[in-house]
């Protein structure tokens, strides 16, 4: 059997193997094999081509591979107007109940609720935002 073939099959082998673990390693791996491949077709020595090989193999994972990854890899999704609160912590100006109350939230007055209904949180309390109900902020205290 020719090498190129066997080039070819370690090609096809390695990019099924990227479908599975997507690291983009295993496919430039594969692509390495492929441009081998290609030597061996146009009759190189097989020392030649494993060298072909190892350069190609090591050029793809330290430059290739980087960029690639930085395109995948998405910024966290950032938070604006309202949602942005969630999560923040409060300060209680007028005692809270799972029916009213008054929180301070980054210099701004807003009406809250105690997240759990049975809670009251007295004044001077610092609390956690869980979540925004209109312009409501259903609040629990912090431990």
């Amino acid at each position: 059997m020719d090498e190129w073939i066997i080039w070819v099959i370690l090609a096809v082998v390695l990019g099924v193997a990227e479908i599975f673990t997507l690291t983009a390693s295993l496919g430039l791996l594969g692509a390495a094999a492929l441009l081998t491949a290609a030597t061996a077709a146009l009759g190189l020595p097989v020392p030649l081509q494993l060298l072909f090989f190892a350069i190609s193999s090591a050029a793809g994972i330290a430059v290739i591979r980087p960029i690639a990854m930085r395109h995948v890899q998405q910024p966290p999704l950032q938070r604006f107007g309202v949602e942005a609160l969630v999560g923040k912590p409060a300060y209680v100006v007028a005692e809270v109940t799972g029916r009213d109350g008054r929180v301070r939230i980054g210099g701004e007055e807003w009406s809250a609720r105690a997240y759990d209904e049975t809670l009251v949180i007295p004044t001077g309390a610092t609390v956690d935002i869980i979540e925004i109900e209109g312009a409501t902020a259903l609040v629990y205290p912090r431990e």
